[in-house]
């Protein structure tokens, strides 16, 4: 694998250790059994918690829950050797480093000491239920209704594209608690999936990132106790919007690692696939679209390092995090189907990683909010600092 710009402190021990860490269990525990599980459509409980023995679930939890109390960096780590073993499971990512993090930031102590360890372990997989059949980027067109009963809390709802919704255990909601508050109806509970009137529906079957469960919930008038709402009453849009410039920072890590996997071994492949008694490689229309991907992967490295500094330093912002998604992904887009189209035939063949890729890539420009929503936020950023 060639070097990209790299930050500085990576080349740290430690660092080093994840990463190797890292490769090694996905190279050894995930690659084999890939394709099995893409048939399917979920992977092996087993592998969460083998995950989990190798402290690569939730990074960033505090030593005191179980975690290794790692920063931004370990978790980017584990997301790049996930995306260059080639396997599309973002539901990893979106467990560990986007999921959990809002136990850890906003759990009451018996909400942390009831969940934590056991997300860390793999032995509780989580996920977050936001989207709904009439409600996605739009988070304020939520209708998922919690209605206080009592101490408690009865959820009446339907959501979907659930990532992790087939096998989780635990899944924060999100819900009206007032309807007519406005940027104060919204509202997040912790649902145990044991919970009588929680039901799963469809298995999803998507285009692509077809080893990774995604799925269909229901909640009918399903009773949580009042110590289930996570962080204060109506306060989950607020939340949401927080945690969010992270979250979609972690699509641009994962765009970027892709495109850079890809891109090597295309790179490879035409050195080696002859053509008229030569490898195409020689062949100039083909040095120049990877001189054009390469150049395009040293500026989409050189700006996720840059967003990657600013969450360090604390100061992240949506509009940046907002440009990155979507310059990686779009990115990651244009890298895949110039790599494809240079493979010819077998590109578009399923057992070529590429074909997987050129498939799995297209979600990145959706989920997380949509490309057209990011430049909504870029473009209200514009006109506060320049409207009159």
């Amino acid at each position: 694998m060639e070097t990209f710009v790299s930050l500085p402190q990576l080349a740290d021990e430690e660092y080093v250790l994840t990463r190797e860490t890292a490769r090694r269990f996905f190279e050894g525990e995930i690659a084999p059994h890939y394709a099995e599980w893409e048939k399917r459509g979920f992977v092996d409980r087993e592998m969460w918690k083998k995950a989990g023995s190798q402290g690569l679930l939730c990074t960033m939890i505090p030593e005191e829950y179980g975690g290794i109390g790692g920063n931004f960096l370990h978790a980017m780590i584990v997301v790049e050797e996930l995306a260059r073993c080639e396997c599309a499971l973002p539901g990893l990512f979106t467990h560990s480093d986007i999921i959990v993090p809002y136990i850890a930031r906003l759990g009451t102590e018996v909400q942390k000491k009831r969940w934590l360890r056991g997300c860390v372990s793999g032995e509780v997989i989580t996920s977050i239920a936001i989207t709904e059949p009439g409600a996605g980027s739009d988070m304020k067109g939520v209708r998922l209704q919690a209605k206080k009963d009592g101490d408690d809390w009865i959820l009446n709802g339907q959501k979907t594209f659930i990532t992790n919704g087939w096998l989780a255990d635990l899944v924060i909601v999100v819900a009206n608690t007032s309807p007519d508050a406005g940027s104060k109806s919204k509202s997040l509970f912790l649902v145990d999936t044991k919970t009588e009137g929680f039901h799963r529906g469809r298995l999803l079957e998507k285009i692509g990132q077809k080893a990774q469960d995604t799925a269909e919930l229901f909640f009918d008038d399903v009773r949580v106790p009042a110590d289930a709402m996570l962080g204060e009453e109506g306060m989950g849009l607020q939340y949401l919007m927080q945690e969010l410039p992270v979250e979609r920072l972690f699509v641009g890590v994962w765009a970027q690692a892709v495109a850079e996997t890809v891109f090597e071994r295309t790179a490879d492949y035409v050195y080696e696939r002859k053509a008229f008694g030569q490898p195409i490689g020689n062949f100039q229309s083909i040095k120049f679209t990877l001189a054009d991907i390469r150049t395009e992967l040293e500026v989409g490295r050189s700006f996720l390092n840059d967003c990657v500094g600013r969450v360090l330093q604390g100061n992240l912002t949506s509009e940046v995090a907002s440009m990155a998604k979507i310059w990686l992904s779009e990115m990651q887009g244009r890298t895949v189907d110039q790599c494809l189209q240079l493979f010819g035939g077998y590109g578009y063949m399923w057992e070529y990683p590429v074909a997987r890729a050129y498939a799995d890539s297209r979600a990145q420009r959706i989920y997380g909010g949509t490309n057209e929503i990011m430049k909504e936020i870029i473009s209200r950023g514009i006109q506060h600092r320049h409207a009159k």
